[in-house]
Formats: C-alpha cells, structure tokens, sequence
C-alpha cells in the first residue's frame, strides 16, 4: 500500500510538471491571471510569470521524480505538502470568489475547474500525509542524492536534460506537443458549430447597495425582474461587483474566442473561415514588434499568392495589408510566438509556425 501511495502521488506531480513544463509560455498566461488586479492584485509579478512559472513546473516535476526514485522521501514529501498547500489555498480562492475558471493545474491538456483541482489537492495533501507517517522512521528516506546509486542518479540527471529541453522548446518557440484547442487539422467551423449547437447556460447575478441605508444585497437577473425591486431608486447596482454563475455546462473550447473585427469594426469571422486559403499573422503585443519586423512581415504577405490577413490588438499595427484586431487573450491562446503565423483552408488550421521562421524560408 505504502508503495502504490508513493508511485500515484509521484506520478501525479510528474505529469502536472510535465504538461505545464511543455508550455510554460501558456502557463506563465494563468500566472499573470492570478497575479492580476482582478484576483490578487499584485501586478509587479506579471512582469516575473515567465520565471516564476519556470520554477514552478522545475520543482514540481523534479520533486516527483525523486518521490518515484525514493531519494530523501521525507524532506521531498514535506516540499510537495508546501506545494499542496499552496496550489490548495490558490484554487479555492478561485472557486469561492469566481475570479479564474480554469486552474491551469495541467496546462491545457486537461481542463479542470477549480473545486475540482481544490478536492484534488485536498486529497494530495491526505496521501502525503499518509505517507509522511508511514516513512518517518523508514531508513529509506534518508537515502541521499550522491548516494542514491547509479541508476537512480542516472535517471533523475537524465529527467534533468529532458525538462530543460522542453522548457527551451516551449520559451524559444512553439511547444513540442499542442494540447490546445488550436491544434494542427482543427476544424474551426466545425468547433464553432458544436458550440453554437450546445452552448453554455450562465445565470447573472448582481449586487445592489442601498444608497440611504448602505445595505447591500445579492439577487440573480430573473428576481431582480420580478421582485420589482429595480422599480425603486434607492437600490442601485454595484456594476463592478456583476457576476456570472454556470447554469449548464455545453460543449466547450476556447475557439469561442476566436472573432476578428475589421478597422470599421464588423466581424470579419465567417468571412475569414470560409477562405479556401488565407495566410494570417497573429500578434498580442504589437509594442514589442520594431518597424523593420512590421515592414519584413507585410513584404513577406504581399508576395504570397494567397489571401492575406493581419490581426492584432491594436488597431494601426499593420496598415499595408488587410487587417484587423483580436482580444489578446484569444491570440495568446492560438499561439505562444509573437508574432506567429497560421494558414487556414477552409477554416482548417493547416499550419503554425513563428513568424520570424515562416519569413526568413
């Protein structure tokens, strides 16, 4: 029993570092989400996600594998009871404020709500205690590194390589494997079909404050209709304060993002999805692009012989080629690279590639 605690415990945290550790880029994007002033309001993080979530994924995956190769049990299970903790107080805060949606606990290849990682670590937190009782007075938990042997020392260094390689691939460029929505053959027509026909039901819910006596009250959209209480002036909602609370779980994907608006602001989507061939440039931080990087990429559009579109935050990013703009967040979420290209046929996503590789061929 002790055994198969230890493997499942080490194998969950191997797996969590693992995806995430495939594309940090995408999980330093949940960190800024978090660090926001929406949730913990520390800004001056933002700025040191990309790190932070380097470290993160660095910790979480390496202390997995010395679980599974039992060096320093002891002192690796009291690490992974502070990450627990951690990551626990991260996720119910989400849940019981409503401020993030989605964990990021597994990157994008699993998609979990935030109770649901928040009963997840709680059950971590059960099982290393468990296991801390069970190896506190284990001889096997005080096997040090350097004495660990050479098989254990090879493996753990050999995991070392590996997670510094695909934490490169995933910060220098695209990630080695694609668990997002946007993948390489996704059909976004056909994902928009599916979320069109089973869409998500929300219910709205407002807070209103009472402007003489400072009362403040709760109520959904259909009571705050039928009460009539919106009748009375003197209860006044707190806009800021507006929720939404999921009624009805439909199909989802973040392809629901994906809509274009052109510079005289009509959606574009459709249009854009029914090209039999269009060859996009995609940027969510058009500031850090120079004008020769701008010039290079509209030279490199206007000489292919397909049609050609540009999409960015801002408006007057690209001015020499068709263009419109995009939420940054959905940009952020097609592709890490900035500015990056993807190829569309038909609304079938054919190719993606960083910009700076797909104009320098």
């Amino acid at each position: 029993m002790k055994r198969f605690i230890r493997v499942f415990v080490a194998i969950i945290f191997i797996i969590s570092g693992f995806v995430k550790a495939v594309d940090p880029v995408g999980f330093s994007f949940k960190l800024e989400e978090y660090f926001s002033p929406s949730v913990f309001n520390i800004p001056f993080l933002e700025k040191l996600a990309l790190p932070i979530a380097i470290i993160v994924v660095t910790v979480e995956l390496l202390l997995g594998v010395l679980l599974l190769l039992k060096i320093r049990v002891k002192r690796t299970l009291l690490s992974l009871l502070i990450i627990c903790i951690f990551f626990a107080f991260l996720t119910f805060y989400s849940a019981y404020f409503n401020v993030v949606t989605d964990c990021g606990c597994f990157g994008d290849a699993l998609k979990m709500t935030p109770w649901t990682s928040f009963t997840k670590d709680m059950v971590l937190l059960v099982l290393i205690a468990i296991l801390l009782k069970m190896y506190n007075n284990d001889e096997s938990n005080k096997v040090h590194f350097l004495k660990s042997g050479f098989p254990r020392m090879t493996l753990f260094l050999l995991s070392c390589i590996f997670l510094t390689v695909i934490i490169l691939k995933g910060i220098l460029g695209e990630p080695y494997i694609d668990f997002r929505d946007y993948k390489i053959d996704t059909d976004l027509k056909a994902e928009k079909a599916k979320i069109e026909a089973n869409p998500s039901e929300y219910e709205v819910f407002y807070t209103l404050k009472n402007t003489k006596t400072g009362e403040e009250k709760t109520m959904s959209q259909n009571d705050y209709l039928s009460t009539n209480i919106w009748k009375d002036e003197t209860w006044q909602i707190e806009s800021d304060k507006t929720k939404e609370k999921l009624k009805k779980q439909g199909y989802d994907s973040t392809i629901k993002n994906f809509k274009i608006t052109d510079s005289d602001g009509q959606d574009v989507t459709e249009q854009i999805l029914n090209e039999p061939r269009i060859v996009m440039i995609f940027t969510y931080k058009p500031e850090k692009l120079s004008k020769e990087l701008i010039s290079k990429i509209e030279n490199g559009l206007l000489s292919k012989k397909s049609k050609v579109y540009a999409v960015s935050t801002q408006e007057n990013t690209f001015t020499r080629v068709p263009h419109g703009t995009m939420d940054g967040t959905a940009i952020k979420t097609i592709a890490r690279s900035n500015p990056f290209v993807l190829i569309l046929e038909n609304g079938k996503i054919v190719f993606k590639q960083e910009a700076k590789d797909y104009f320098n061929n």
